[in-house]
């Protein structure tokens, strides 16, 4: 046996591969996003210009979503018969409850983007035709604070469900962990934050404030030492429970090369190396730019210079989605061999 990959023989298994990984990503990125657009929305109150942060998030929410379904869609066995799965409800079932919920949240997204993006739409010229007659209503919806807690809400339910949408493949010891949903939703917030950012200051950052920034990459930076603790804590209790559960966690941590992935990539360029680069890097500087930003505070007008490396950040946010993608890949990957 290759001791580095292991046998092929126990590929055999696999019945889920990389584009379910991959949506599992996606739909996690895409919540964490949304939810990280709320939180500098809320933060900023009710203004009439958009924080780039906010229209990153925006942009993100839809599009990440609507891929990863489509990737999904594709690696079905009858792709073409997809649309059977929202007339025909099982609601004991995990992947029916995953259809609403994403119904449901693939429609709020996409209002949170026109709203955001109204003034954008009802101007450009192949949106302005069927965009403005639907603008009043769009404007009706904006500012509604019930409506922004409902789709954060589901955008919560919709990275806790990647969670326990892997449960359906039966009962795989590693694919059946009570903290995978949380370790999920942590990871796509984690990832969405960091989406935000490198879009945030590259596509948007005229409308970047960088107390937004900062209020974002404080909150990306506290997540992943949380989302390490759980990593160490799913470990554990999955040791502690000896049997079987104990063989898996050992031989999912230990043998071949999903063994590397984690320590490697997961770990290793996922989690701890943004730590560092937070810490050392980012932590207390300002955005880098050679113009400055007008903030407000109690009436007052001031300006403040924007110092953070850029390069450096989107290194950071691009470290952070990889350990995100990489998680994904190694729990559908391993979880499938070590049974």
């Amino acid at each position: 046996m290759d001791q580095l990959w292991g046998s092929m023989a126990q590929y055999s298994a696999i019945q889920w591969e990389w584009p379910v990984a991959v949506y599992l990503f996606l739909a996690g990125l895409s919540a964490g996003a949304l939810i990280a657009a709320l939180l500098v929305k809320w933060r900023n109150g009710n203004v009439g210009d958009y924080d780039g942060m906010i229209k990153a998030g925006a942009l993100l929410a839809p599009i990440s979503i609507m891929i990863g379904q489509g990737l999904l869609i594709v690696d079905l066995s009858k792709p073409l018969s997809f649309w059977m799965l929202m007339l025909h409800y099982q609601f004991q079932s995990v992947m029916s409850i995953g259809v609403v919920l994403l119904m449901i949240y693939s429609g709020l997204c996409t209002l949170f983007a026109a709203i955001i993006f109204k003034d954008w739409l009802a101007e450009f010229e192949w949106s302005e035709w069927f965009f403005k007659p639907l603008l009043p209503l769009i404007e009706w919806f904006e500012n509604k604070t019930w409506l922004e807690w409902i789709m954060c809400l589901v955008a919560i339910s919709i990275a806790v469900y990647t969670g326990f949408l892997l449960s359906a493949l039966g009962a795989k010891p590693l694919l059946n962990v009570p903290l995978l949903p949380l370790l999920f939703l942590i990871s796509g917030m984690s990832a969405g934050l960091g989406a935000c950012i490198a879009l945030g200051v590259t596509l948007f950052k005229d409308s970047v404030e960088e107390l937004n920034l900062q209020y974002l990459l404080s909150l990306d930076t506290k997540l992943l030492p949380i989302e390490l603790f759980v990593l160490f804590v799913m470990f554990t209790g999955l040791v502690n429970m000896g049997g079987q559960y104990a063989v898996v966690a050992v031989k999912a941590l230990t043998s071949g090369v999903w063994a590397n992935v984690f320590w490697i990539g997961v770990v290793g360029i996922g989690l701890i190396l943004p730590i560092i680069v937070s810490v050392t890097s980012l932590h207390g500087s300002k955005l880098a730019a050679s113009d400055t930003v007008s903030l407000t505070a109690g009436g007052a007008s001031y300006q403040v210079a924007q110092q953070v490396p850029r390069g450096t950040l989107l290194i950071n946010c691009t470290l952070v989605m990889l350990g995100s993608a990489l998680l994904r890949l190694y729990i559908v990957y391993a979880g499938q061999i070590f049974i």
